[in-house]
């Protein structure tokens, strides 16, 4: 028993410092963070809700962005909390156990995310390319399988992470550059040599969000030069300034990691607060509310309640 303790007190508490240089004005910084909070849940939950009572949203784009919705509820509930406690409550210390949960989550649903974007690209494209085959390749089958996959894939891949962290000593302040854990971030404040653990976290790059990003352009290079053929306007486009908002920022953390050195802390921090923040606020808008059926549906469970409070 005695010994367990001893092993459990030697375990690393990470310090997380929240914006660098505006601690005084983080409890005004809380404000907007919280509001966008409050719009990533509302615009989620509503998209859920809408998908399953209405039967005309019941086909695979809507699937998917039922999908879509599930990872970045999942993905506000796994960081911003930890961020408000931060700003609200003072709490900067996590053990390494939550820290090593949250980043799992964390990579792991941005994986999922960004398959349900691929398969989202997938759909544009045979809608687009070959709409008198889309009932018979996009069924309800296909969507499972595409959806089922993209969950196997960044579970499969991301296991490993947290175990290759927990062999190594860390010997540091533990200060991590971020407000959540997140893997690199965690693995350079690591002691010993990290150079395996570190060629496994490329490899999950790249087996993961790389070739999504491959996918996803030539699937809209596709969709542009067919709808140049066929002279109509492309309405799609949004949905690749939203994969832009996910990937970019994912990016230039990656890019910042490479040249830390050189980087000023408020950057990481900018960054990675708009990786997390600004993604599942922006798919409820730009996918579902310029969506005439999500538009239609949202408008006639309204006049449905409005209807059942005024009996």
């Amino acid at each position: 028993m005695t010994a367990f303790n001893d092993t459990a007190s030697n375990w690393p508490i990470f310090s997380f410092i929240g914006i660098p240089g505006l601690e005084v004005a983080q409890i005004w910084i809380s404000i907007p963070f919280c509001l966008l909070y409050l719009v990533a849940l509302v615009g989620n939950v509503l998209l859920l809700i809408l998908v399953k009572a209405e039967k005309s949203l019941h086909e695979p784009q809507f699937y998917f962005l039922a999908m879509l919705a599930y990872t970045d509820l999942g993905l506000s509930l796994s960081t911003i909390p930890s961020v408000l406690a931060i700003f609200w409550f003072d709490i900067h210390h996590v053990g390494l156990d939550a820290c090593l949960a949250q980043m799992f989550f964390i990579h792991t649903l941005s994986s999922v995310e960004s398959g349900v974007l691929v398969a989202m690209a997938f759909d544009h494209l045979v809608a687009i390319c070959e709409p008198l085959n889309y009932t018979r390749i996009l069924t309800h089958y296909t969507v499972a399988c595409l959806s089922g996959a993209s969950l196997i894939r960044g579970v499969t891949l991301m296991t490993p992470l947290p175990f290759f962290l927990r062999i190594f000593p860390f010997c540091g302040a533990n200060i991590p550059s971020h407000s959540y854990c997140y893997y690199p971030d965690v693995l350079n404040l690591a002691c010993g040599d990290v150079t395996f653990s570190s060629a496994y976290g490329l490899v999950f790059v790249l087996c993961t969000f790389a070739v999504d990003v491959v996918f996803i352009l030539v699937s809209y290079m596709k969709i542009l030069g067919t709808v140049m053929k066929l002279g109509s306007q492309d309405r799609n486009w949004r949905s690749l300034c939203t994969v832009l908002v996910f990937y970019m920022p994912l990016i230039s953390l990656a890019v910042l990691h490479c040249y830390s050195r050189d980087t000023p802390p408020i950057l990481y921090t900018t960054m990675s607060n708009a990786y997390l923040l600004m993604t599942p606020q922006l798919n409820p808008l730009v996918y579902s509310l310029k969506s005439r059926q999500i538009q239609a549906a949202l408008c006639k469970q309204f006049l449905v309640q409005c209807v059942t409070a005024g009996k």
